[in-house]
């Protein structure tokens, strides 16, 4: 008379890198958006109302660059008070 397997001695006994039986991947399709990020990008999810103002990745960027500028010169302001 034969046991049956239960099903975690069966994960138990598959490597850390093996998918499970359950997930098939047969159907699936590349990310068609994947070769428009270049390596180091970072993806950021904009809210509804903040993506009305900045339609692209191009006014966003545009936008966080003048800030940067504005938060740069303002910190060096308060150092060179802390050193006088």
């Amino acid at each position: 008379m034969k046991r049956a397997k239960s099903k975690n001695a069966t994960v138990r006994r598959r490597g850390a890198d093996e998918m499970l039986p359950e997930y098939d991947f047969r159907r699936a399709r590349h990310n068609k958006y994947a070769s428009r990020y270049s390596k180091g990008a970072l993806v950021v999810t904009l809210d509804p109302d903040v993506a009305v103002v900045f339609p692209g990745a191009r006014e966003v960027n545009d936008a966080l660059r003048a800030l940067a500028g504005v938060v740069k010169k303002h910190r060096a302001r308060r150092s060179s008070r802390r050193t006088a």
